[in-house]
């Protein structure tokens, strides 16, 4: 057996890369973290049955690369996504203006390289997707926070952050904005304010970045219409996903933009296609059964809700603070200021329990240290009242947050 020193790559690295990961070792026994669903909701009798009569019927297409229906994906998947944006979200597009992507993370991959150079600004909601703010940070780019309040990203401080940067002579790149069941806050930006948007989008010159990938889980089923809909001179790319309504785990999404804009990202998507089977098996499945299978899994994810947030009225009493959400997978929650989520968080995680800290999704570290995400959809009734008694008893030993400990009996 050789003794010698394995080789190191440590002197080749390139320069700016993230930290090295970490070695996986599982979820934690209560996982309130990342944008998982409801396992018991994905759809797997019809998904089976899906892959059964496409393959049966379209399979050998498999052997051409984009199933021979080109760089922007399987057609019938974006027939599926023009008849589905019209009915639910009022946006008139056509297949040419739809590219399939592998999930939303690839859309925002793509729209940021084909508009973004180091040390460019945009604007976006200071609550938001840490996805979004981890790139624009590798990217070198400056994100400006503007504040959110219950029904969204506040138009006067937009403006005022607009108007701010022209004194400036800086002209933000994009507005960046989860309009549609904001993650994490999950409000929903009513349609006035999505005028008012696009009204200083056109009187600035900076276009608007729409992410809807969690507009299709609302509770009532009603959203206003998508931001890209109302635009009557174009300056919006529009992006979702069937993460949240299908299965994270497919890798699926779509960006809908002009095709002076889509002509430009598709020499980027340099992957050969998106996984092929995925967008056969989902346009299969999505044409005769996702206007059911929709509001069966809001009906569940909502029950979810309610068990968190009686969890967390009974575990913390007044100390945790939140707005049940219009729909979605998350629950934003405030401790009381002394609490550090990010500590509490790494207290938590040796206990067995996973959480979001605040300052990860936000542009203010000082508004969101003592914030935290929870994730309702992954973990059953049971694992959530458990789960939030753990974490209540981890932040009590932490923080004295909550002051008394609870009286239910914790089950080991």
């Amino acid at each position: 057996m050789s003794t010698s020193a394995q080789f190191d790559f440590t002197p080749l690295l390139a320069a700016g890369l993230p930290a090295p990961a970490a070695r996986w070792t599982g979820l934690a026994k209560y996982s309130f973290v990342g944008g998982n669903n409801d396992p018991d909701q994905v759809p797997v009798d019809g998904l089976l049955e899906a892959v059964n009569a496409v393959l049966k019927r379209e399979g050998r297409n498999l052997a051409t690369y984009n199933l021979a229906h080109g760089p922007q994906g399987y057609l019938p998947l974006r027939q599926f996504l023009t008849e589905k944006l019209k009915r639910d979200a009022g946006i008139a597009c056509t297949p040419d203006e739809i590219m399939i992507v592998s999930g939303s993370l690839q859309a925002l991959d793509l729209v940021n390289h084909t508009l973004l150079a180091k040390g460019d600004t945009v604007l976006i909601e200071q609550e938001t997707y840490q996805g979004s703010l981890n790139r624009l940070t590798r990217l070198g780019v400056n994100a400006v926070g503007i504040p959110l309040d219950g029904e969204g990203i506040r138009i006067d401080a937009l403006a005022a952050a607009l108007a701010d940067h022209k004194r400036r002579g800086i002209t933000p790149k994009y507005i960046y904005t989860i309009p549609t069941v904001q993650n994490p806050t999950g409000s929903i930006l009513p349609e006035s304010r999505r005028a008012g948007m696009l009204k200083l989008s056109r009187e600035y010159g900076v276009p608007i970045f729409e992410d809807d990938c969690y507009a299709d889980l609302i509770w009532n089923g009603e959203r206003p219409p998508a931001i890209y809909a109302m635009s009557k001179h174009g300056g919006v790319i529009h992006i979702g996903s069937f993460s949240k309504s299908i299965a994270p785990a497919l890798r699926v999404g779509f960006i809908v933009a002009p095709w002076g804009i889509m002509s430009r990202m598709l020499p980027l998507k340099t992957d050969a296609g998106s996984g092929a089977l995925e967008q056969m098996v989902l346009a299969e499945y999505c044409a005769p059964n996702f206007s059911t299978h929709v509001p069966r899994l809001t009906k569940g994810l909502r029950a979810k809700l309610d068990t968190l947030m009686e969890a967390l009225n009974e575990q913390f009493g007044t100390a945790a603070e939140f707005e049940a959400p219009k729909g979605g997978i998350f629950l934003w929650v405030k401790l009381p200021d002394n609490v550090d989520t990010l500590k509490l968080y790494q207290a938590a995680l040796a206990a067995g329990v996973s959480i979001n800290p605040g300052p990860e999704w936000s542009t203010s570290k000082a508004h969101s240290g003592s914030r935290l995400r929870l994730c309702f959809a992954s973990p059953s009734h049971e694992q959530i009242r458990e789960g939030v008694a753990a974490l209540a008893e981890v932040c009590r030993k932490e923080f004295g947050v909550p002051a008394r400990s609870s009286n239910v009996e914790k089950r080991g």
